[in-house]
């Protein structure tokens, strides 16, 4: 019998190095083991860092939707490992990183648990997730509302522009661009 897989929504930042490149490596490793499919791509926004140290360089941000026979805590922990691969450090809170991996939603689960907290607790207020999300899925909601909708009424809405550096995630099997 084959293992169960639950769809999931898993947003990707940088801020600091080869941003571009740091994202289309991140997604190859995130989708590497056969326990995580890739479904969608979204495309790359370019945004300000929001909270955090002031200052900090723009941030490239970008949604994938996966389906994975992972548990919500396996997911988390490979997140956390790409993460690391790609050098990032934990210091200051919302600071500069050259790679940012937040789990948005897990099939339906909802969890309160403070290591992994789902859907994840700020992804309504932040456009910077909200409008790539809504180009690959549509019809998505997040608290019972069109995720599109909500990134209209996201504060930082206004600041999104689309990255120009943005390509096609090659090697990626399965990525799709709408």
């Amino acid at each position: 019998m084959s293992p169960a897989y639950t769809r999931a929504v898993i947003a990707l930042g940088s801020n600091l190095g080869e941003r571009n490149d740091t994202l289309t490596a991140a997604v190859a490793d995130l989708v590497d083991p056969p326990e995580v499919r890739l479904l969608a791509i979204s495309p790359i926004v370019q945004t300000k860092a929001v909270g955090g140290p002031p200052d900090q360089p723009d941030f490239l941000n970008m949604v994938i939707a996966v389906e994975t026979s992972l548990t919500a805590a396996e997911l988390l922990s490979h997140c956390h490992a790409v993460e690391q691969q790609h050098l990032r450090v934990r210091g200051v809170r919302w600071g500069p990183r050259t790679l940012d991996v937040d789990i948005i939603t897990y099939g339906d689960l909802v969890s309160s648990d403070p290591a992994l907290t789902l859907p994840h607790p700020r992804a309504a207020e932040r456009a910077f997730v909200l409008y790539p999300w809504s180009l690959i899925d549509p019809a998505a909601e997040l608290n019972g509302e069109p995720v599109g909708d909500l990134a209209a009424k996201a504060a930082d809405f206004a600041d999104l522009t689309p990255f120009d550096g943005f390509q096609h995630a090659s090697g990626v099997a399965g990525a799709e661009q709408p």
